[in-house]
């Protein structure tokens, strides 16, 4: 590859780390396109001033400790040197990846520690993102029942505050406050969960020395639209449709046993092809759509897009291969193999108007989703960062595995909408996820808004209309 080879991504990354702990941070640029999106230097300095709290702030520190014993001791809760957001994971693998990018920016905005309550399942996944500290919540962390936290516990933010428990105009000196809160994201969160979004909300959030917080949605679109970010956001992120692909490259570098699928995976199919082209097939159980028809969807929006040759359907067309040249390779995501078998022995038995050889591959098809399980997950990451790798994305609508290989990736995908529409194919305008279930509260105003229609860089997803993607 003749690209320079800018290690450090743009002045994302951190130079302080030892190269052989975690290859892929070293190793990425070689393998991600050309972008043509540069990192401003005030995102840069950020983050850099993000380290150096985190390293003064994370696990094992004597700030962090002493932070700990307040917590022990059920103390009202005040804000301190080091305050801490936590994050706690729900759903598969793509949902948790843009709710730790979003949790991530919240923390970035509030000057917090931003910690990983790590599932089992989840363990050897990423390498450590900070320099010289760890990000994750150590299993002898005072609160012991992190995972059963759901909508139900007294200490939600949203009961908190249905209930008024929390006003406003609480002081943390004359009143008693909660030692931590939890936040709950999810994305059958009520009206009063939503109050997070709030500039009141968030004031009253920064009362509060431990957060932690709930999410299986990307809601980063959210902070656009809270004055009090307004500024610092378009600071940092210039470019709004980038938030995603510069926060989860510096975040999410694969351990050197993901890597090494990756790299494997990419030598031995990637490296010699003229074109590398993702499809993600992702079917839900809520639109369920007969095989036949997708696959015929498939093909018709790889031909709509010019991302695939058509093929001869003659069984005499004689090849016009070119002996050498380089194939087109395809490479195909689902937890079904049929989708890939059809592909393949499309482009195996006939052959292309172009004379292209067309190779199709599949690293695995697991049939069912099983994110409890860490071998699973593996599999699943190495997939997705293949995926981000492509020249061209074809993707799923609603689909957080595909957010992320195209966010990652910095691309904009052809998405396969649903078969019974009439648009099969639809080239996205922004490479960021969507965000599903945002808030249809204007808080200002104090009234039901259309979110979509509020500001011009927020629009509905092409996917899923009920959600909002930021546009540049």
């Amino acid at each position: 590859d003749e690209r320079p080879k800018d290690r450090l991504l743009g002045g994302l990354l951190s130079p302080e780390f030892d190269e052989a702990s975690c290859l892929s941070r070293d190793q990425s640029a070689q393998y991600w396109k050309q972008s043509n999106h540069t990192p401003s230097p005030y995102l840069l300095q950020k983050l850099r001033n993000y380290e150096s709290l985190h390293r003064r702030c994370g696990p094992n520190t004597e700030l962090y400790n002493k932070s700990i014993e307040q917590l022990k001791s059920n103390a009202s809760t005040r804000p301190s040197e080091c305050n801490y957001v936590v994050w706690l994971e729900s759903g598969g693998i793509g949902n948790r990846v843009i709710s730790m990018v979003s949790t991530f920016l919240y923390a970035l905005l509030n000057d917090k520690v931003f910690l990983l309550k790590l599932p089992d399942d989840f363990h050897g996944i990423f390498c450590e993102p900070f320099p010289g500290t760890s990000w994750i919540l150590y299993s002898d962390f005072p609160i012991q029942d992190l995972d059963g936290f759901d909508i139900s516990h007294p200490q939600i933010y949203g009961n908190i505050r249905k209930n008024n428990l929390l006003r406003n105009d609480m002081d943390a000196a004359k009143h008693s406050l909660p030692p931590y809160l939890y936040l709950y994201l999810i994305h059958d969160y009520s009206g009063f969960d939503k109050m997070f979004y709030c500039e009141e909300g968030q004031r009253l959030l920064r009362r509060f020395a431990w957060l932690f917080l709930k999410s299986n949605r990307y809601y980063v679109p959210a902070f656009f639209l809270n004055s009090e970010y307004s500024e610092e956001l378009s600071l940092l992120f210039p470019e709004k449709a980038t938030v995603f692909l510069y926060l989860s490259r510096y975040l999410l570098h694969p351990t050197n046993s993901v890597w090494g699928h990756i790299t494997r995976y990419y030598e031995s199919y990637v490296a010699n092809a003229k074109q590398w082209i993702g499809i993600q097939v992702r079917m839900f159980g809520f639109a369920p759509f007969p095989f036949e028809r997708m696959v015929s969807q498939i093909i018709n929006c790889s031909l709509t897009g010019n991302i695939l040759p058509e093929i001869v359907e003659e069984e005499s067309a004689a090849p016009t291969t070119i002996t050498g040249a380089k194939p087109r390779s395809v490479l195909v995501t689902s937890l079904r193999s049929g989708y890939f078998e059809k592909l393949r022995s499309m482009y195996y038995e006939h052959a292309t108007t172009t004379g292209e050889v067309i190779s199709v591959h599949q690293p695995s098809h697991e049939e069912e989703q099983h994110s409890e399980k860490l071998n699973h997950n593996m599999k699943a990451f190495a997939e997705i960062y293949l995926l981000s790798l492509s020249d061209a994305l074809i993707t799923s609508p609603f689909s957080t595995f595909g957010y992320v290989a195209q966010g990652l990736g910095g691309l904009r995908p052809w998405l396969l909408v649903r078969p019974d529409d009439h648009d099969l194919c639809l080239h996205s305008t922004s490479m960021e996820p969507c965000f599903h279930f945002p808030p249809s509260y204007d808080c200002k105003a104090r009234k039901k808004v259309d979110i979509g229609s509020v500001a011009p860089y927020l629009r509905h997803c092409e996917d899923f209309p009920h959600g909002v993607r930021l546009f540049d």
